[in-house]
């Protein structure tokens, strides 16, 4: 018993920042099915995904209580400081999820939750990238910092929905909730910059063309998501429905841009694991690869609706299947490592 509780304490203690992904995954593959009209999937999903956030959140919270030291230092690793986005985006997915069957109070919520989540992690995120003088090269980025755009975009799929529960701040929320889109779109745009220098022009190691990379792509399949959101609710604002061209000019750019990066990146993991041969192994990392897969299956759905152009549903049609079958594996990988982390607790090996 003593071994067993030592092994949750070195858990906890050492948990990963992002494993809120796996919230995220299992929230927006369930919405894909929702959407798609495959009700039993997407309810099985979503009893997954009520009852990992608050565990997940629990420990979250432990960790904080108990190791503050050891977030402190993620927190101010350049590093790791974006995947705490990850906690604002799984409570707007769960948020929508819930919103989708009709429970908005408890959405409401979350999306202030994770809309206090985003302001301070925003402005501290940057300022630990301003003011740390251990990191001097570009060698530094990588895809997870884009989750913070996932973050800042997941913040409009909720907060759009959920704006008139605000009664007669239903505009200024409006006008919130575009803003953030913007936000997200100019934060993408800095980011992925960044990103394509450090793979394009500096060496990139096979352990370092992770899983995280996908996030380039579901950023960008998130904000195409936001987009339609954003053209399929009508505001009352005249100055709001004068973007209306802008906006359907970029959702369209934003979601050619998420189908591109698709080969690139199914060519980056043939490098890594034929061509380098590294090992196929669970890492909690992987569930932002999952992510974006859901997320481009509802982000291409939904375009699908708000441009009344329905041919371009059948990527969704495609991918929901694709994301499911990767979120299955992710999921038995995680099973297989506590599975092995029980084993080693009972047999006394570290």
């Amino acid at each position: 018993m003593d071994a067993g509780w030592r092994a949750v304490r070195e858990g906890l203690r050492g948990m990963y920042p992002g494993y809120f992904a796996l919230v995220m995954a299992t929230g927006i593959v369930s919405n894909a099915f929702y959407y798609l009209d495959h009700d039993l999937i997407s309810d099985v999903l979503f009893g997954i995904t009520l009852a990992s956030f608050p565990v997940l959140f629990t420990c979250f919270v432990v960790r904080v209580l108990v190791w503050p030291r050891a977030v402190w230092r993620d927190l101010v690793d350049p590093r790791l400081v974006f995947t705490f986005f990850t906690l604002v985006a799984a409570a707007d997915v769960l948020g929508l999820q819930l919103h989708l069957r009709g429970h908005d109070h408890v959405a409401l919520v979350l999306w202030l939750v994770a809309l206090s989540a985003w302001v301070v992690l925003g402005y501290f995120s940057f300022a630990v990238l301003t003011f740390d003088e251990g990191q001097t090269g570009a060698d530094v980025v990588h895809g997870g910092w884009l989750i913070a755009i996932v973050g800042t975009e997941s913040l409009v799929l909720l907060g759009a929905p959920l704006a008139g529960e605000f009664g007669s701040l239903e505009d200024t929320i409006f006008v919130a909730v575009y803003a953030l889109w913007g936000i997200g779109i100019v934060f993408y745009g800095v980011f992925v910059t960044l990103f394509a220098y450090r793979i394009f022009f500096l060496p990139v190691h096979e352990s370092e063309m992770n899983p995280l990379f996908w996030v380039v792509m579901g950023a960008a399949a998130i904000a195409t998501n936001a987009g339609s959101t954003l053209i399929l609710t009508e505001p009352d604002l005249p100055f709001l429905r004068a973007m209306r061209p802008f906006v359907n000019g970029t959702t369209l750019i934003l979601w050619a841009w998420a189908t591109w990066w698709i080969p690139l990146l199914v060519i980056f993991g043939v490098w890594r694991h034929v061509a380098r041969r590294y090992p196929l192994t669970y890492a909690p990392m992987y569930w932002s690869l999952v992510f974006p897969l859901g997320m481009y299956a509802v982000a291409t759905y939904r375009l699908s609706l708000a441009s009344d152009f329905e041919p371009i549903e059948i990527f969704s049609q495609v991918m929901v299947w694709v994301a499911l079958v990767a979120w299955i594996a992710t999921m038995a990988g995680l099973v297989g490592a506590l599975r092995a982390k029980v084993r080693a607790v009972q047999t006394g090996v570290p």
